[in-house]
């Protein structure tokens, strides 16, 4: 199953909106006789790219539920039950409602093992599952900052508080998104890249400038008050407004509705901040600096509290080191 993982991971970014899927066979002997991964959305799911290299197999190990339905592909269950498949062993059930691979499988004569690394291929998949059980885009945020939790000085200053190897990882990180979301303070601010196929950026009153670094690559999607137009790469939205505001309840029901199944917030702690309410992951790199400086911008800026009971609660998940810099990834409790 550690395999069919590794495996999976080789799709990242290409298999949208279908899941990550690795497969491997075993014949009688556990002997690995062929692997497979789901490589891009619309091609061969993970089993059927595996048992296309074999004419028999005794074990098949994928992360996922196989598949019972017609897609965009046969179904995979076909396929297993074809090459003489006696043994199924699945990370987890796939949360679509269509799919009923196990019971089709045991049907056939079978045996069904499940739950094996559950906890693994759950997280493997954590946006589809997303998609599948609430129909909402999946949110993640990613921001770097000093150990005093800032991205800027007073003077705006931020290039760079984190190394290179931070910086190649986050482009990493990027790629296993649809997309990557900004605001318009952080392009007038930083006339950043953001070399991605898909970028959403939030500009009320159409201020930044179109000539930008960002709008020069990609298909763009920009959010504001005005105007719902189309002008080549660029996809105007009209959006309602709140207290000055862009509704980030409107932004993220219209992405989903646009096929856009998660989205990668990089950002100010204005935007960061007010996203926070509905992040499913953060990306957090801290760089072991410290500004001292008091005026300076943090990285999630959107409350004044009294008590610190009001503090909102994550569960760290995973430390990693990149360079100098450590990489923490957490979620909300």
């Amino acid at each position: 199953m550690k395999k069919c993982i590794e495996l999976a991971k080789k799709g990242e970014g290409l298999t949208s909106p279908n899941p990550l899927v690795g497969c491997v066979v075993t014949d009688e002997f556990d002997n690995i006789i062929a692997t497979g991964y789901h490589k891009k959305y619309g091609e061969n799911h993970a089993e059927r790219d595996a048992l296309l290299k074999i004419d028999r197999g005794d074990t098949l190990y994928v992360n996922l539920e196989p598949c019972s339905h017609f897609g965009k592909t046969p179904p995979c269950t076909d396929i297993i039950i074809e090459k003489g498949i006696k043994n199924v062993v699945i990370g987890m059930r796939d949360p679509n409602p269509v799919v009923s691979g196990i019971k089709k499988l045991q049907d056939a004569g079978i045996n069904v093992t499940t739950g094996v690394l559950e906890e693994e291929c759950k997280k493997l998949n954590e946006i589809f599952i997303k998609n599948m059980t609430e129909q909402k885009t999946f949110i993640a945020i990613k921001t770097a900052s000093t150990l005093d939790g800032k991205i800027a000085t007073s003077s705006g200053s931020s290039k760079w508080i984190t190394s290179e190897k931070a910086r190649e990882h986050v482009r990493i990180i990027r790629n296993r998104y649809d997309a990557i979301m900004t605001s318009s303070s952080t392009i007038i601010a930083d006339n950043p890249n953001m070399i991605h196929r898909k970028k959403v950026i939030l500009d009320r009153t159409l201020k930044t400038d179109l000539k930008s670094n960002i709008y020069k690559q990609g298909e763009i999607y920009i959010f504001n008050e005005e105007m719902d137009n189309i002008a080549g790469n660029l996809n105007f939205i009209k959006t309602p407004v709140k207290d000055g505001k862009i509704s980030l309840e409107f932004v993220f029901e219209k992405l989903y509705e646009l096929g856009i199944m998660s989205v990668l917030i990089e950002s100010g702690g204005k935007l960061g901040g007010r996203a926070l309410k509905y992040t499913d992951k953060i990306y957090h790199f801290l760089a072991p600096k410290i500004t001292g400086d008091n005026k300076s911008t943090s990285c999630f800026d959107f409350q004044s509290i009294e008590n610190i009971n009001q503090c909102l609660n994550f569960k760290i998940d995973n430390v990693e080191f990149f360079g100098p810099d450590i990489l923490l990834t957490y979620y909300p409790i």
